[in-house]
């Protein structure tokens, strides 16, 4: 079985449900980790949001910290997925606290498979909050199942894709063909959604209204 890594960053609180093999803690994700009482296997980051203190105490706790230097090409999330998957090539990992930080962190995490390194592994990949979920799709021909816990689905190609979608409340076909950035608040009906893109990646977003 691949193993299941649950990777908070520092966008937002997140509780983390109990069920998962790995716990990575990004940067102030460490601190939240800790307050929930699970264990906090790797910490990575740069830790600039942290105090001293905040940091001695991650380092009381920790299995194993990676501290990397505050000017560096990746981003905090970034480095931290790219060295879980160097160590475990096969893993499924999820990523919480990905959103409502930063707005420049935020569309970093949404686009991580643009990262050629992270590319190869992106359909292990996804980003979970109450909200939302955002998985991702090479360039083929792929069935999308819903979440159940969600009302809406999105799509964003990369690259200037072109994109068909079939199967879902709002089609998009050659037949009523046109282009956006974004193809935002489509529904599921009673069947799998058929979607093909030509080249790049696709980006799903199932989410739904905040109560």
């Amino acid at each position: 079985m691949p193993k299941k890594v649950a990777l908070l960053a520092g966008g937002s609180k997140v509780q983390l449900p109990e069920n998962f093999d790995l716990y990575v803690g990004i940067d102030r994700g460490c601190l939240w980790i800790l307050e929930q009482g699970l264990p906090l296997d790797v910490a990575i980051g740069d830790f600039d949001s942290v105090t001293a203190r905040e940091l001695a105490l991650i380092r009381q706790h920790v299995g194993k910290i990676i501290q990397a230097p505050s000017e560096k090409n990746d981003t905090d999330t970034e480095l931290a997925v790219k060295t879980v998957l160097s160590q475990y090539p096969q893993a499924v990992l999820t990523i919480y606290g990905a959103f409502g930080g930063r707005l420049d962190h935020t569309l970093s995490n949404v686009f991580l498979p643009s990262d050629p390194e992270i590319a190869p592994f992106m359909q292990s990949i996804s980003l979970l909050d109450d909200q939302n979920t955002v998985s991702y799709l090479p360039a083929g021909q792929h069935q999308i199942l819903p979440d159940s816990a969600m009302t809406y689905v999105s799509f964003m190609p990369s690259q200037e894709a072109k994109l068909t979608i079939e199967g879902a409340k709002y089609e998009l076909t050659s037949e009523n063909y046109f282009k956006k950035q974004i193809y935002s608040s489509n529904e599921f009906t009673n069947q799998a959604i058929e979607v093909s893109l030509d080249k790049g990646y696709l980006i799903v977003i199932q989410s739904k209204d905040k109560l």
